[in-house]
């Protein structure tokens, strides 16, 4: 499978309503032969992308184990998917939910539905890769959002990783998240044994989006 670069939207000013729209082109034009790029876009804005970016693949940020009836505020797996979603990250470590959680959302899903589940540590890694979703995205929480990347900070988490995560299961990919910005961080997280890179900030918040979403995929 070809190299993912997942870019959360997170609620960034610069990411929501027509500035989501506006940059999920940005993220689908910076793709091309050998590589996946993705938008991981707020509830808001779910629909609103999946109708106006053909071809871009578009996950939501969030989903509750819950289906119609008497859940307010939670996100149902099958109304997400019927709004357009293809995906989802689960566990981020700003949403963070139980072992449990994760479990029965997934067990909701149809198997053609990507799924990515944060984790914080080696060893969480691990653990979550035995309920089979498709992606661990590795995110050590201090370095989110920062100007460090993982891959320079701390490469030996990312390896780990992806040795912890084979041993329990080898048919689930691994990503690199946390202070991810440049091509180089891409390519380091490539040679570390990642399958591809889950970001926010460093494109959300640049001055020149697509300036660095071409950067991020030179080395691919």
């Amino acid at each position: 499978m070809e190299p993912l670069v997942v870019v959360n939207h997170k609620t960034y000013e610069t990411a929501q309503g027509d500035a989501a729209l506006s940059l999920a082109k940005a993220i689908f034009a910076a793709q091309r032969s050998g590589i996946q790029m993705v938008s991981v876009v707020s509830a808001f804005d779910l629909s609103s992308v999946a109708k106006n970016v053909s071809g871009l693949s578009v996950w939501t940020q969030h989903l509750d184990p819950v289906g119609f009836g008497s859940n307010t505020g939670h996100l149902s797996p099958s109304t997400a998917i019927s709004n357009g979603a293809t995906g989802t990250i689960l566990n981020h470590s700003e949403c963070r939910v139980s072992f449990e959680h994760v479990r029965a959302v997934l067990e909701m899903l149809p198997n053609d539905f990507t799924t990515c589940v944060c984790a914080a540590t080696v060893d969480e890694a691990a653990a979550l890769a035995a309920l089979n979703p498709d992606f661990i995205a590795i995110e050590p929480p201090e370095l989110i959002g920062g100007d460090i990347s993982v891959t320079t900070a701390d490469p030996g988490i990312v390896s780990g990783t992806v040795v912890a995560v084979h041993a329990v299961n080898p048919e689930v990919r691994v990503l690199c998240g946390a202070g991810v910005k440049t091509g180089e961080d891409v390519a380091v997280a490539l040679k570390l044994g990642a399958h591809g890179v889950l970001l926010a900030s460093g494109v959300t918040k640049a001055e020149d989006p697509t300036a660095v979403l071409q950067d991020l995929t030179s080395s691919l």
